[in-house]
């Protein structure tokens, strides 16, 4: 397997060159795609169908299992308890638990998972540009 160089500036301002295999951007930072480079790492920590959306949910405030639940009604309760343990164990997300009977958990997210927000953000800005180039409607894509 090859291994691809990128050149890494922001997400707003940055393409690939097909003929050198870069991703060119403002920084000029050259990036070599590897199992532990800093996409493969950020898709691995955040990737998949309900992480940014739990993280989303947790941004302003800790919430509880049945809040999370509420609030991203599509994801199961299985699916919810398992991408919450993988967000606790990437450090991103804290679990604390009161010890109490019934018992009381609830998540929040730590200072590393707080740095993920700035991404969301500008995932948000792409996928509403995204919408208006192609005619969509804000908000009205597949899945929103």
């Amino acid at each position: 397997m090859g291994v691809l160089i990128a050149k890494i500036t922001t997400f707003t301002a940055a393409s690939l060159n097909s003929n050198t295999n870069l991703f060119v951007g403002m920084k000029n930072e050259v990036v070599r795609v590897t199992a532990r480079c800093p996409i493969r790492t950020t898709i691995q920590l955040v990737g998949g169908k309900w992480k940014l959306l739990i993280l989303f949910q947790l941004a302003t405030k800790p919430a509880r299992l049945s809040d999370l639940r509420r609030q991203i009604p599509d994801i199961s309760e299985k699916m919810l308890i398992q991408e919450l343990k993988n967000l606790v164990d990437a450090n991103l997300v804290v679990r604390k638990n009161f010890g109490e009977v019934p018992p009381k958990v609830e998540y929040g997210l730590t200072e590393t998972g707080r740095k993920v927000m700035p991404l969301i953000a500008e995932m948000r800005n792409f996928a509403m540009a995204y919408e208006a180039d192609n005619g969509m409607g804000v908000g009205m894509g597949k899945g929103t």
